[in-house]
């Protein structure tokens, strides 16, 4: 969904750990000034599409729109590099809100864990030996008995992601879905995924969890030998992201589907 664009009066400048994102932190906060986070109208994200995940997370619920540049290895959550009519580009950038993922893990102990993903929620196998699931989607048993490596929930934002990779769909951003797709699977073997309404409460089971242990991922928080998962949409939460109008995410997503 379109927001109205922020007052850019404030720009907080944040950049990844390496040299070059630094430095170009160093330039553009020497030409423009930063300003403290708690002060900043915007977030300027310097990096790749890792650190503007952890930049989502940070910001999550602040209403601060974050607007990225390229200073890293994959860019795709990220505008171009250019130092030069930033507040030009600032004031024209075109604001989306994306809500995260809630995952709920039970580990082999009883532990309780929560965390939040602007990606995917993924279970993975920790041995060689591949997992068994139990997919149950808003109460109703889909699949009794899955084998496979692993299983991917996505969102439109992260279709694009680690589920294009494991051959999953691409969603348009606005569209009302997350992405169920199984990595490696096995049995059924035809079985390659599904797509549900993001209203859904996915509720995964691991089988023969001593036997077969499986991992969980939200985004960038890992949970070991995890024995059930629940996954939903966050409605109470969301971050701002913004993109050049000539380059939006929207367009990015579409031009995706047609890469050869």
């Amino acid at each position: 969904m379109t927001r109205e664009r922020p007052r850019l009066d404030n720009i907080c400048f944040v950049a990844s750990p390496s040299e070059e994102a630094e430095a170009a932190r160093r330039r553009l906060s020497h030409v423009y000034g930063s300003a403290p986070p708690d002060q900043a109208d915007v977030i300027v994200a310097l990096g790749g599409d890792g650190f503007m995940l952890q930049t989502l997370h940070r910001f999550m619920n602040t209403g601060k729109p974050i607007y990225g540049m390229h200073r890293g290895t994959v860019g795709f959550l990220m505008n171009e590099y250019k130092p030069d009519g930033l507040l030009d580009r600032l004031a024209v950038a075109e604001s989306s809100s994306i809500r995260p993922l809630l995952m709920r893990a039970t580990d082999a102990g009883g532990g309780k864990h929560e965390a939040r993903a602007f990606n995917e929620v993924s279970l993975w196998r920790q041995t060689y030996q591949a997992g068994r699931l139990k997919l149950v989607i808003d109460g109703v048993e889909r699949l009794p008995d899955l084998a496979c490596d692993g299983v991917i929930v996505a969102t439109p934002a992260g279709s694009t992601a680690y589920n294009l990779s494991a051959h999953g769909p691409i969603i348009p951003l606005g569209a009302p879905l997350l992405a169920v797709t199984p990595i490696s699977p096995f049995r059924p073997r035809r079985w390659r995924g599904a797509l549900v309404p993001d209203r859904c409460l996915i509720r995964i089971e691991v089988l023969e969890p001593q036997k077969r242990p499986m991992g969980a991922a939200a985004d960038h928080t890992e949970i070991r030998d995890v024995v059930e998962v629940t996954v939903k949409q966050d409605r109470h939460s969301e971050s701002l992201i913004m993109f050049d109008p000539e380059h939006n995410w929207e367009e990015r997503i579409l031009a995706e589907q047609f890469q050869y």
